[in-house]
């Protein structure tokens, strides 16, 4: 057992061609988020066979924060939204946190049978904090909590509290450590957010997620995924965690991470091993520790329930991206976040409502991002 795994570096698979100018002072490239080159062949990122004894943890070792970049950035512009990534190398395993200066009603759509959610505002957030180490990480999110304090300067006035939620994904099986993100890390992920660039890749509280835990030597990493886009005065802001039992699949129905045979070079459906099992009358077999968590922001002004079924929408949409998705061994969590900023036309009157049409196209839009953003985690 190693006492502190070395920090995956930057990467640029062969996968990815396609990439915009770099960030000013850095090699850093920025993301094209109109490029797409899913399912190409990807070489395989395996994770290291699972450690189960006994491991180093937070009290064996200096944890000291570090914002690693990722294998780029994707770029986006959301006036008063700020994106920030904190890791202990010596993991690795890290937080993300998503802010918004003036806060923003929520909804949440958790579903899976291993759900880790901290705070749950249903009704505002000020931030919402993802991190790893499965439920001993749910103390990133308090972290947060104590630097939006010291933010208000202490003030706890009714009208002065700000509110963070946070959700977390189980990313000890893919390290040999059993260190975990704490408060001190949660709070260096808000001091580091960023208004205009997002790290994607195995970064932040993605960096040590997986995917395809069919069978754990078939499992890859895979990472943190974003992605943005502007229509009219219309903003919409997607960034996920992806860490499923599943695969990720592309738009030509190529699985572009998870589930690797090494002996074959290839990748395959979950759902082929499924009907192999079944077919010779074994049970079928899935490694337990997944869960994907996803924010999806948006400017535009929703009432409860259109909030509601537009994370709802959304969050069922990822479906296509991750198979199987909201597994009994997944705890996949969605925000669904709205600053109120942006009225549209009204959509003309139905049963369920004004604008209820609106909200149909708006997550509609939203899932393509969600899809983009999975892809960009999986790259």
């Amino acid at each position: 057992m190693s006492a502190a795994a070395p920090a995956p570096t930057g990467e640029t698979p062969a996968t990815r061609t396609a990439t915009a100018t770099a960030t000013e002072g850095s090699d850093v490239p920025f993301i094209d988020p109109a490029a797409s080159d899913a399912g190409r062949a990807a070489p395989h990122r395996l994770t290291p066979p699972p450690y189960w004894g006994d491991r180093v943890g937070n009290d064996d070792v200096e944890l000291v924060p570090s914002h690693g970049v990722g294998r780029g950035l994707v770029p986006f512009d959301f006036p008063g939204v700020a994106v920030g990534t904190a890791e202990y190398a010596n993991g690795p395993t890290g937080a993300t946190v998503i802010t918004i200066a003036n806060g923003a009603r929520t909804s949440v759509d958790a579903r899976g049978g291993a759900i880790g959610i901290i705070g749950r505002y249903e009704e505002f957030n000020h931030a919402i904090c993802f991190a790893g180490g499965s439920s001993y990480g749910l103390a990133a999110a308090t972290g947060v909590d104590e630097e939006l304090l010291v933010r208000e300067q202490g003030r706890v006035g009714w009208q002065d509290l700000r509110s963070a939620s946070g959700a977390v994904i189980y990313d000890l099986g893919a390290r040999d450590t059993g260190i975990v993100p704490d408060a001190a890390l949660g709070r260096a992920a808000l001091e580091a957010a960023r208004p205009d660039v997002i790290p994607v890749g195995r970064v932040g509280a993605g960096i040590a997620a997986s995917a395809g835990k069919i069978d754990l030597s078939r499992c890859e990493f895979t990472g943190q995924g974003a992605a943005f886009r502007q229509i009219g005065d219309i903003r919409i802001l997607v960034v996920t965690i992806v860490n499923p039992v599943g695969v990720i699949v592309d738009r030509d129905g190529r699985i572009v991470r998870g589930n690797y045979d090494p002996e074959t070079g290839e990748r395959r459906l979950p759902v082929v091993d499924y009907e192999a099992a079944l077919l010779a009358g074994e049970q079928p077999v899935t490694a337990a520790g997944n869960t994907t968590i996803t924010a999806v922001v948006t400017n535009v002004k929703l009432d409860d329930k259109e909030l509601r079924l537009f994370g709802r929408q959304v969050h069922s949409s990822m479906h296509r991206a991750i198979q199987p998705f909201h597994t009994n061994h997944d705890g996949d969590t969605l925000f669904a976040l709205t600053t109120d900023e942006i009225t549209l036309p009204p959509a003309g009157s139905t049963r369920l409502g004004e604008q209820a049409v609106n909200s149909i196209a708006l997550a509609a839009v939203a899932s393509e991002l969600a899809w983009d953003a999975v892809l960009e985690a999986g790259r």
